[in-house]
């Protein structure tokens, strides 16, 4: 029986009760777990891992790992002549070792936490096949276990785009289609099930995805030089299964910081420049990253491509969802060296003994570079994104994007009501409740507008994503007005900090589809499933209709009928 909406809402009690001890590692700051806030209900408890000293995970004990690299099972070229590459996963349960001498049961695709990485060439279109085969019930809530999945950063059709209601239950298995026109950049899948989308993501099912081309291949590094990081953090029970709190709706904290599924590894490498795809998989932890040496980063790449201008910083500030391209040059060191990656951590976080740590990098001599592989000599001052990939169907580049080429100004005020996380005062609920009709707005294909995210929520950080579009940030009401040195590049996702307020641009570029309806939320995923999420339609609402167009179906092949091929991963701990 289908649950209800106030149903779903008690499931986070379900992971509570098995993780009701108070914390005293987390500072008690009003408004955030540990404290009655001004708006709340209830008072809520921040909880760690209730594992054993002797099963806790040490900071740099593990080896680093980079995820297998899927390959297509199929590829070749359209009637038309454009190229395509066809996937396959399986959403199934899986085994990790989180734990010392404890095993995690995860849901992840291929049955791995994260995921394979996905690379495709700019150009090529590529099929999905997500086949759902999890159990009837969910790993940390007794309800059916859907999914729905998401390219986050991918200008797909509706029905191909996530949309929280489009969901595949268990037995069943859709095919997803990607058109990657987009300009080289990272992005990322994970489970978007309306109110159930942070269990989902924090279960595993989570990955990285990344459009490549010839122009940022020749400019930024490529192969081992080129490293996933998905950040993400979590909490265990004593046993090692996974625990689940989210404070009254508030947000989950975890005791340990995993990179790629490992707490706190050590990545051997060479001394040469790395790339580094940071992407933030928690469900709610926001970090700000530095090197214990305070050596610099230089920014490359945000959300949705390559900045035009290398910044250097010593840290940024980096929310759920949100991705950043870096270079660490480790040149200088010798061979034995060492440097970790350190979390400073940003306001109204919850931290615990060891939340401060991220990775450590060990520093190894030099040797032939891997086959597919290329370094670069020195940082680079400027990038070159190349023309828009769509302009030929009036697509405009996004860090050309002028306030005076809006057609309209609209402002999203982020809040908290009632217990209840609100867009301008509404939720997905109101959208449910106008059969999906309702629309926070109506923008035109390839219209511009200016969107302001003004966060009205007190003690609170807000990741907001806006699915479809790639945005400019021209403005902050902090740091001067201006937005951040880290912030030069298309982004999707738009950090609201505490009593923040930030001015986007955006172009409705659909590339040669009409358009349809697209979902705007907090990446907050706790916050999202309750219920802080709306809707808008580029164009005519009824294009492409997000659930019925193109609807799950019945399962009829067996799991192994698409062998999974991968890549060759790098040596361990590389």
């Amino acid at each position: 029986m289908a649950a209800t909406r106030r149903d779903v809402l008690k499931l986070s009690l379900l992971g509570g009760a098995v993780a009701a001890t108070a914390s005293t590692a987390g500072p008690a700051i009003a408004g955030v777990p540990g404290r009655r806030g001004a708006d709340d209900n209830e008072t809520t408890v921040v909880t760690p891992s209730r594992l054993a000293p002797a099963n806790m995970p040490v900071p740099f004990t593990t080896v680093f790992r980079r995820p297998p690299e899927l390959l297509p099972y199929a590829t070749g070229r359209d009637g038309d002549g454009t190229p395509f590459a066809k996937y396959a996963l399986n959403q199934k349960l899986g085994k990790a070792q989180i734990a010392r001498g404890l095993s995690t049961t995860l849901a992840g695709y291929n049955g791995v936490f994260p995921g394979p990485t996905i690379r495709v060439q700019q150009g090529t279109r590529s099929e999905l096949r997500i086949s759902n085969r999890l159990p009837a019930t969910g790993l940390l809530y007794p309800n059916t276990f859907n999914t729905v999945t998401h390219l986050h950063g991918s200008a797909s059709l509706p029905q191909y785009d996530g949309y929280a209601n489009d969901r595949t239950a268990p037995g069943k298995v859709k095919n997803y289609h990607y058109p990657n026109w987009q300009a080289a950049r990272t992005l990322w899948y994970h489970d978007h099930n309306h109110m159930l989308t942070a269990q989902g993501v924090y279960s595993g099912l989570a990955s990285t995805y990344a459009i490549t081309s010839a122009g940022e291949q020749a400019q930024l590094p490529q192969g081992e030089f080129d490293v996933p990081i998905l950040v993400s953090d979590v909490m265990l029970n004593a046993d090692g299964s996974l625990g689940y709190n989210d404070n009254g709706h508030a947000g989950l904290w975890g005791d340990i910081i995993m990179v790629n599924g490992v707490p706190w590894p050590t990545m051997k490498v060479k001394p040469r420049i790395y790339r580094f795809r940071f992407l933030v998989g928690s469900i709610t932890r926001s970090y700000r990253f530095a090197l214990s040496n305070g050596d610099p980063f230089h920014v490359v790449g945000t959300d949705a491509g390559m900045t035009p201008k290398v910044q250097a910083v010593s840290s940024w500030r980096q929310g759920t969802a949100e991705r950043y391209e870096v270079l660490i040059d480790f040149r200088k060191y010798k061979p034995g060296q060492s440097v970790e990656l350190r979390n400073l951590s940003n306001k109204n976080n919850v931290n615990f003994a060891n939340t401060g740590k991220v990775m450590k990098f060990q520093v190894v001599a030099d040797s032939a570079a891997q086959p597919g592989s290329r370094s670069i000599s020195s940082i680079p001052t400027t990038l070159d994104p190349g023309p828009h990939p769509s302009r030929a169907t009036g697509g405009l580049d996004t860090m050309a994007l002028t306030p005076d080429m809006a057609v309209a100004k609209r402002i999203l005020r982020v809040q908290r009501e009632g217990g209840e996380w609100t867009i301008n005062g509404e939720t997905w609920d109101d959208v449910e409740k106008s059969n999906f009709t309702r629309c926070f707005g109506n923008p035109q294909r390839n219209q511009v507008e200016q969107w302001t995210i003004v966060n009205e929520s007190g003690g609170w950080f807000h990741p907001v994503h806006i699915h479809l579009i790639d945005g400019k940030i021209i403005g902050r009401n902090t740091n001067g007005g201006k937005p951040f040195a880290w912030e030069g590049g298309p982004k999707d996702v738009f950090y609201a900090g505490e009593n923040e307020s930030v001015t986007v641009l955006m172009q409705f570029d659909t590339g040669k589809h009409l358009g349809g309806r697209y979902m705007v939320h907090c990446h907050n995923l706790v916050h999202e499933d309750h219920d802080m999420m709306v809707q808008f339609s580029v164009g005519d609402l009824r294009n492409n209709d997000p659930i019925n167009a193109d609807k799950p179906v019945l399962e009829t092949r067996p799991e192994g009928y698409y062998a999974s091929k991968y890549k060759l991963a790098y040596p361990a701990g590389t």
